[in-house]
């Protein structure tokens, strides 16, 4: 039997609405925290099967496949395949069954989840 773990977590600051974090975007956040996992972890890049985020509100600066332009923005890069999930408030719990149950079915070895929301910048 394959056994998951979790070896690392990161998280950014949390912050209020309109608050000193509201300026920044969401892939940036996002991307920030996946780069300090990376190095926290310090696993190579190419060890790193996929990236699956959660977010609820997917409309203006969150929209466009979250997840896969956090990877584009982070040390990831185009190397590592990112996609994105909602499930309303539990969106980013649901990424990490999602990375969970590909580590224990045996088709990945090492995924990255997690989730983003900037409610500033959603209309």
């Amino acid at each position: 039997m394959l056994d998951a773990y979790i070896v690392g977590a990161v998280r950014t600051a949390g912050g209020r609405k309109k608050g000193r974090l509201s300026k920044v975007h969401p892939i940036d956040l996002g991307a920030h925290a996946v780069d300090a996992l990376v190095e926290r972890v310090g696993i190579d890049v190419e060890e790193i099967d996929d990236l699956i985020f959660g977010c609820v509100s997917q409309v203006g600066a969150q929209s466009s496949n979250i997840g896969r332009n956090v990877c584009l923005s982070s040390v990831l890069g185009e190397a590592v395949p990112g996609t994105t999930v909602d499930r309303q408030c539990g969106s980013g719990q649901q990424a990490m069954h999602f990375a969970a149950q590909a580590v224990l079915s045996g088709t990945q070895d090492v995924v990255i989840a997690g989730g983003v929301e900037s409610m500033s910048q959603v209309p």
